[in-house]
C-alpha cells in the first residue's frame, strides 16, 4: 500500500515538474531548481521561489513566494493557494540610484498654499480643495512662518506654485522658479500641462 501511493506521488510530482518545465521554456529568463533555498518554514508546505534580476544580483531576491495549503482556514476547513511578494523598495531604489527612470519633480505636490497667519487656515483649506477638485495636486502649508520660508519649504520639496490669498480675499500664485507672481481664481486657474503631474522620463 505505501509503494503504491509513494508511486503514486511520483507519477504527480513527475507529470507537474513537466508541466512547469514546459511553462518556463515558453517564457524569457533563466529558471534553476535549488533545493537549498528555505522560506517561512511554518506556512509555506511546498515548492518556493525566489526571483533575481540579472546583473543585479546584490539586491537579492526582488520577487518571492510559494505554496500554502493551510495558511488560511475557516474551522476545520483550510483554504490552500499561491503567493508572492515583489520588493518594490529594492527595485525602486535601484531604478533612482542608477537613473533608470528620472521625475520631473521629487513630489507630486504641484501647489503649495501658503498660510498668512493661524487664523487663514480655513480659507487655505478651501483653496486647496478647489484647486483639488479640479485635479491640482495641492498641500496647505503647516504654520504660518514668514512668506520667505514658507517659499523655501516649497523649494526645498521640489512644489513649483505657491499660492497666497491675502485679508481682502486676493489670490495670487508665484512660480517661484522664475520668480513671476500673477492674480489667480482658484475656480478656474491651472500650471501649464508640465507641471501638472510628474514627468517620469526612462533610459
Amino acid at each position: 500500500m505505501r509503494l503504491a501511493y509513494r508511486t503514486s506521488f511520483l507519477k504527480r510530482a513527475s507529470a507537474s515538474w513537466n508541466k512547469s518545465s514546459s511553462c518556463c521554456a515558453a517564457r524569457p529568463g533563466k529558471v534553476v531548481a535549488d533545493l537549498s533555498i528555505a522560506r517561512g518554514l511554518d506556512y509555506y508546505t511546498g515548492t518556493v521561489v525566489e526571483t533575481v534580476l540579472v546583473g543585479h544580483e546584490q539586491l537579492g531576491s526582488i520577487c518571492s513566494g510559494g505554496r500554502y495549503d493551510a495558511l488560511a482556514s475557516k474551522g476545520n476547513r483550510k483554504f490552500p493557494g499561491v503567493g508572492l511578494s515583489i520588493g518594490v523598495t529594492r527595485l525602486v531604489s535601484r531604478i533612482l540610484s542608477q537613473e533608470f527612470a528620472t521625475a520631473s519633480r521629487s513630489v507630486p505636490t504641484a501647489v503649495l498654499v501658503a498660510l498668512n497667519n493661524d487664523d487663514s487656515w480655513s480659507a487655505a483649506q478651501d483653496v486647496a480643495a478647489q484647486l483639488r477638485g479640479r485635479g491640482i495636486a495641492t498641500e496647505v502649508a503647516a504654520k504660518a512662518e514668514k512668506f520667505g520660508k514658507q517659499i523655501k519649504f516649497a523649494d526645498r520639496r521640489g512644489i513649483p506654485f505657491v499660492w497666497f490669498t491675502d485679508d481682502d480675499g486676493k489670490h495670487q500664485v508665484k512660480d517661484i522658479r522664475t520668480g513671476e507672481q500673477v492674480d489667480a481664481d482658484p475656480a478656474n486657474w491651472e500650471p501649464s500641462p508640465e507641471d501638472l503631474h510628474v514627468r517620469i522620463t526612462t533610459r
